[in-house]
């Protein structure tokens, strides 16, 4: 099955509690509808980058999942139609990275940057 890599953006005035019940929900979907939640992280409330529906803060959620597309269009589906759900964005990867994401990592554990390469070539 395809690996999929699904970032959830809730409202804010949630609690914690509820904003892990969303993970825990839509992990569910997927699992209804023939697919597998590997992973999940809850990464709290962050800043965003721009207001969206009134709102600067916004509670992030990532999961990885082994799916069929037909489970994730379900879960996409049920994310826009859900009241607390302000975005959803789910990308197609080749292979789930071991361990935790770059955002739950410490910054001295993360590697080295890349160097910028030179846009002229």
């Amino acid at each position: 099955m395809p690996l999929y890599e699904h970032v959830l953006i809730a409202r804010q005035d949630l609690s914690n509690a509820q904003a892990e019940g969303l993970v825990e929900h839509f992990s569910t979907v997927l699992a209804d509808n023939g697919g597998k939640v590997v992973d999940s992280e809850y990464w709290g409330v962050r800043t965003l980058a721009y207001k969206i529906n009134k709102n600067r803060k916004a509670h992030y959620a990532y999961l990885r999942s082994d799916s069929p597309s037909d489970a994730v269009h379900e879960m996409e589906r049920l994310a826009r139609l859900h009241d607390d759900v302000m975005r959803v964005m789910t990308v197609k990867v080749d292979a789930h990275e071991e361990g935790p994401s770059v955002q739950m990592q410490k910054r001295e554990e993360r590697g080295e940057r890349r160097e910028r390469r030179d846009r002229d070539n």
